[in-house]
């Protein structure tokens, strides 16, 4: 059974066991939150989310309709997901553009992630990367725009 704290506003009905949300977070309805998840105080969650199983959210992070995140991903205190390129008031897309997060990747604090982009495999991102690109699986980005510096070996 999840542990969703008393002060969370939790919709969904897909949140998986031993899943920890805590104060002032927000899951919209139709969210799916995987196993042994761990959502920090202040996250936000959209209703068209897929998060797979121990997955960190800290504080700060909002995912917005579209995004994918795979088993074992640790998102830093206020990355920032996107997930429309152009941007108006009240004018919405057709379809918002997802972002996907894949298996054991890890991305730092304050990191930025635009619309579209696909974060590989047991992949690092630094904090305070601007993400303007898909990152390749086990590579190691920084900078802005973000850019590899290394890969990792398993």
């Amino acid at each position: 059974m999840p542990k969703i704290h008393e002060l969370a506003d939790v919709k969904s009905q897909d949140i998986g066991e031993g899943t920890r949300i805590w104060q002032f977070c927000v899951v919209l309805e139709g969210a799916k939150v995987g196993k042994g998840c761990n959502l920090c105080a202040h996250t936000l969650v959209e209703g068209d989310v897929v998060i797979g199983d121990n997955v960190t959210l800290k504080s700060g992070v909002y995912l917005w309709d579209g995004t994918r995140i795979e088993d074992n991903v640790f998102i830093g205190p206020n990355a920032t997901f996107t997930n429309d390129s152009m941007p108006r008031s009240k004018v919405y897309p057709g379809k918002f553009e997802g972002i996907i997060v894949r298996f054991g990747a890890s991305i730092g604090a304050n990191a930025t992630i635009l619309p579209g982009v696909t974060i590989g495999r047991s992949a690092m991102v630094g904090a305070g990367a601007v993400v303007t690109k898909d990152v390749p699986d086990f590579s190691v980005v920084v900078g802005n725009p973000a850019k590899v510096i290394r890969y990792l070996t398993v």
